[in-house]
């Protein structure tokens, strides 16, 4: 069992940046993938970016490469989503993931465990 919880949600306007993070409790952290979601409104969930175990690899969603970094700290049990340069579209809740598979991508079966999300909100 993990339990996940996020924080670092707000208001920013456009072209600002927030930092999003994601507290693992329970099972070993560092044998989790680790994938951040986000959902918009009337949206499907979709993914935006994951990291593997040990952090040496990162995928991004096209839409937010080159603006969104992912970094974790496994001595800390911690995930963050660095969102520079937001956009109104980036509005939605985000939410962090935990999955067994070593390779961290956008399929959502692949994670069991789920935070309960934060809100961004960016104006424009």
């Amino acid at each position: 069992q993990v339990q996940l919880v996020e924080s670092g949600g707000g208001l920013v306007q456009a072209g600002g940046s927030l930092r999003l993070s994601c507290a693992a409790s329970g099972r070993t952290f560092s044998i989790y993938g680790m994938g951040w979601f986000r959902q918009a409104p009337g949206k499907e969930r979709e993914f935006v970016g994951g990291i593997n175990r040990s952090g040496t690899n990162t995928l991004y969603a096209d839409s937010v490469k080159g603006r969104f970094t992912i970094s974790r700290d496994n001595a800390k049990n911690t995930v963050a989503l660095q969102m520079n340069s937001l956009k109104p579209e980036d509005t939605a809740v985000y939410y962090c993931a935990a999955g067994s598979r070593a390779v961290a991508g956008p399929s959502q079966s692949d994670y069991g465990y789920w935070g309960q999300g934060t809100q961004v909100t960016v104006s424009s």
